[in-house]
């Protein structure tokens, strides 16, 4: 969105600063000196670095146009070498987080959605920087983008690696009761993307909020 433009100032005897000083014509055809202030654009913010991911995959069995999109973190275990590209991503800012983020080494947490109950299921380290997704360019597949090209890919995927499960599963359900409580009392999960970005399918995590969810493995009360 372009800055919004500054009302000018009327200048009657001298112009003190440095600000550029122009001409404008008055109703009774005098000339006046007038004062306009140079635009400044805002600096900037800095993109939030982030070392941690939550990744949303399906479990349960869901055809979509033929094809069944299944894949949970048994899936990924699998795998060979227990590694798979994280394809099929269609939402910018999940593209983004994907291609221009993710580092080699970082830790996610592979994430059930769309399941009976949601909720984290297990560890899984990126392997494999941001890349084209190569589905974009398959017509026979489910993802494919007839406007993308492969000179000017659209969409972008990583390699995602198993590294453990959860000592247990940790549900939405427990998960939302912790975020509202920490909104209250400024707690670790108060913006946690799970909730405030709640339809983004890849997330970014700060530090304090993987190191408080990693605590409620060890919660002997579920």
């Amino acid at each position: 969105m372009p800055p919004k433009k500054r009302k000018r100032v009327d200048v009657e005897n001298d112009a003190k600063d440095d600000k550029t000083v122009r001409e404008t014509a008055t109703n009774n055809g005098k000339r006046k000196k007038v004062l306009a202030k140079k635009k400044t654009a805002a600096p900037s913010k800095p993109a939030e670095a982030y070392s941690y991911w939550l990744m949303k995959s399906e479990p349960e069995t869901r055809i979509e146009n033929g094809v069944d999109v299944k894949f949970g973190i048994e899936d990924l275990k699998k795998c060979e070498d227990r590694t798979a590209c994280w394809d099929g991503v269609r939402n910018y800012q999940a593209r983004n987080f994907m291609r221009d983020q993710m580092k080699t080494g970082q830790l996610m947490f592979f994430y059930h959605s769309n399941c009976k109950e949601p909720g984290i299921a297990g560890i899984c380290e990126i392997v494999k920087e941001g890349y084209p997704d190569h589905t974009q360019f398959d017509k026979k597949d489910i993802h494919y983008d007839g406007s993308s090209k492969p000179d000017a890919p659209k969409w972008y995927m990583v390699d995602v690696k198993f590294i453990r499960m959860l000592k247990r599963y940790i549900p939405l359900s427990e998960l939302k009761v912790l975020h509202q409580q920490h909104k209250t009392t400024n707690g670790p999960l108060k913006d946690v993307a799970l909730f405030t970005k709640a339809r983004l399918s890849v997330q970014p995590l700060r530090e304090q909020e993987w190191n408080y969810i990693l605590t409620l493995e060890d919660d002997n009360k579920h």
